[in-house]
């Protein structure tokens, strides 16, 4: 992945589609999103941040069933 993605691009890099991305906006458990003019794009380090989150909280379901 290059520096920042735009929705589509991370969608396709993290194989999730861009529904159940909406939905995580909704949770409120998506990576941080930045705009650029009118374009949204998902930084590098916050896509990093989102992978670690989502590794902890689901080690975390498992330890607890």
């Amino acid at each position: 992945m290059k520096s920042a993605a735009t929705v589509p691009q991370f969608c396709e890099g993290h194989n999730i589609s861009r529904t159940h991305f909406y939905e995580l906006i909704k949770q409120g458990k998506a990576p941080r999103l930045m705009k650029v003019g009118r374009r949204t794009l998902i930084s590098q380090e916050a896509a990093a941040e989102w992978r670690r989150r989502i590794e902890a909280e689901t080690a975390a379901e498992q330890v607890t069933a």
